[in-house]
């Protein structure tokens, strides 16, 4: 029987829950979301610009500069985001989010002082923790201020402060660096390189927006569907029930309630996930990169086989339903390709095309925000037309965003002409950014509204753990075993085989799983009124 406080229909929700209008708190609450989100990508990207003097200052590889921007971040992000995604369906948001802001933009700043690899890959993790406050609360926000015919429409343009503010990291990074470095030749102020105080001017904004983003109105969970759903009266519980289950040891306690049976599937799981990180290790020889990716996803298999002990509804809604699990995944091979593209574009344009970082800085960033503003935009508006139309219409939207940029990124990562390299790199960010909207629409339609924190929080595994953890460490990788940065790039396109796979399982099995929902979560021991 699930714990959580009970869901009630409302008889008439497009009269009680005010589908017809969208009031204009909603839209300027929706624009405050974006500009946090703007300032999330600023301090998660500005890395990329910074990443040569970064490599030489510190003497690192490009599977070292990849496992900084993608797996040091993306790991942790994607295991606090579980149990910060379960406080975001059951505490409030706001406060949630303000507390989330204040602390990645302090562990920005801090990236400043760092003076190793392993000082900046802390800083890192800090970032991640923070910044997995973020888009649990901001889709569950959305999803209450806004009706579901507009949902996606709505993510669409939350999301696009992800390329706005990539565009305008490297912009502000680029312009930094090259003007701290120039003005203070010798002696810098408190000994700081141009990157870091790059680090430390992107941070400090943040604190100051948090408080802004702290007067902002909790709205009524579930009003959008008219399934208002009470405040729980034991916020916490969950979030540290959550957090006990998908942090290492602790997650042998979680496996230990469901038995032998279930300490047993756990060991197993870590034997089985640590012998595959073992055995990549001896292959690339770059322990941090399959330490970290392995004990993430030895933390989400114990996470994934305890909650359907914990709350079944969710797991079956979540964990159970092909349908979430392919879609989730199929845009996780969009992200693999489009976050490796997005950091690799500056490296590549400075070392190999000899364009000076502002340069770089200012073609990539402006016209890749402009781009990815566009195609994320333009996205979400037709993933929802189209969902009027067929019941996977928002599918095909994710297809365009894995198919229509892979000539691009081929582009990008073979050509020699900076004019074409730029054009492309504009293309793929529009192409890329597309599907954003429709994948994260789809994933909230298929759960119950207390679950969608969570379910924003499993959505971003894909994300994440597939995406960022290892788009970007591919690339680089590949790029340290064979010296070249371009067959780096080129090997991202194996993503789009797979994807097409995922999507064409999710195509065969969403419109069942939308017209079921209810049935299969009453099934499961969800109490729903009627």
């Amino acid at each position: 029987m699930n714990q959580n406080a009970r869901p009630e229909t409302v008889e008439n929700p497009r009269e009680t829950a005010g589908l017809d209008k969208v009031p204009a708190y909603s839209w300027y609450a929706l624009s405050v979301l974006v500009v946090v989100y703007v300032l999330n990508f600023v301090d998660r990207n500005i890395i990329s610009i910074l990443a040569e003097d970064i490599k030489a200052d510190l003497g690192l590889r490009d599977d070292q500069i990849g496992f900084l921007y993608g797996t040091a971040f993306g790991v942790f992000y994607a295991l606090f985001g579980i149990p910060l995604g379960k406080l975001a369906d059951s505490w409030h948001r706001i406060r949630l989010m303000t507390a989330g802001l204040a602390i990645w933009s302090a562990f920005t700043a801090l990236s400043g002082f760092a003076r190793n690899f392993t000082t900046l890959s802390v800083a890192r993790i800090g970032v991640g923790v923070g910044e997995a406050t973020a888009s649990p609360s901001a889709y569950s926000l959305i999803s209450d201020w806004f009706p579901k015919k507009m949902r996606a429409t709505a993510l669409a343009i939350y999301s696009s402060g992800l390329y706005i503010g990539g565009g305008i990291s490297l912009l502000i990074g680029g312009a930094i660096v090259e003007n701290w470095n120039s003005s203070f030749p010798d002696n810098p102020p408190l000994g700081l390189a141009g990157w870091q105080a790059a680090f430390i001017i992107v941070g400090l904004p943040g604190l100051l927006l948090a408080l802004l983003v702290f007067t902002l109105k909790e709205p009524v969970r579930g009003q959008s569907d008219g399934i208002i759903t009470p405040p729980s009266q034991e916020p916490f519980r969950g979030f540290f029930r959550e957090l006990i289950a998908v942090i290492p040891p602790f997650t042998l306690i979680g496996a230990a309630r469901a038995g032998v049976g279930g300490i047993a599937l756990n060991i197993a799981g870590a034997v089985v996930i640590g012998a595959l990180a073992y055995v990549l290790t001896r292959i690339t020889g770059n322990a941090q990169q399959w330490i970290a990716v392995g004990i993430g996803y030895y933390a989400i298999f114990s996470w994934a086989s305890t909650l359907k002990r914990r709350d079944e509804p969710a797991f079956t809604l979540i964990w159970g339903t092909p349908a979430f699990l392919s879609t989730i995944l199929a845009y996780g091979m969009v992200a693999f390709m489009s976050y490796a593209a997005s950091f690799w574009a500056a490296p590549y344009a400075i070392r190999i095309l000899e364009e000076a970082p502002s340069t770089a800085g200012f073609w990539i960033g402006g016209p890749g925000a402009l781009g990815g503003f566009l195609g994320i935009i333009s996205g979400g508006w037709l993933a929802d037309r189209l969902r009027q139309k067929h019941a996977t219409g928002r599918l095909l939207v994710v297809g365009i965003g894995l198919v229509g940029a892979a000539p691009f990124l081929y582009t990008m990562f073979t050509t020699t002409d900076p004019l074409v390299f730029y054009v492309v790199a504009f293309l793929q960010s529009l192409f890329g950014s597309s599907a954003l909207g429709a994948a994260a629409a789809t994933s909230q339609d298929l759960v119950l509204p207390r679950m969608r924190g969570t379910a924003t929080a499993t959505f971003f595994l894909s994300t994440t753990l597939v995406g960022l953890a290892l788009g970007p460490y591919m690339a680089g990788q590949v790029s340290s075993m064979t010296g070249s940065l371009s067959t780096g790039g080129l090997s991202l396109l194996i993503a789009v085989p797979i994807g097409l796979v995922l999507l064409f399982i999710a195509h065969r099995t969403v419109p069942e799983a939308e017209r079921t929902l209810l049935d299969r979560a009453r099934a499961a021991g969800e109490e729903i009124a009627s």
